[in-house]
């Protein structure tokens, strides 16, 4: 599961969010700045999760990409 670009986006933008994230996380702030690059999957841990919605006041569904199922 990844974050959508407009979350990703707003994150970016966002002055406390990541130090917000790491404390959530228990990761440093760098970390931080690593997984926002990389959309990387800890930012959909329910901690993460957590912190986005408040912070960004976004619905889950303009936070998280749809998956898509290959058959």
């Amino acid at each position: 599961m990844r974050l959508t670009n407009i979350a990703i986006l707003m994150i970016r933008g966002h002055k406390d969010i990541k130090e917000k994230l790491a404390k959530a996380l228990g990761v440093t702030k760098p970390a931080i700045y690593k997984y926002i690059r990389n959309n990387d999957d800890n930012l959909t841990k329910a901690a993460a999760l957590e912190v986005i919605k408040k912070e960004l006041d976004l619905p889950e569904d303009q936070i998280l990409e749809r998956e898509t199922i290959v058959a």
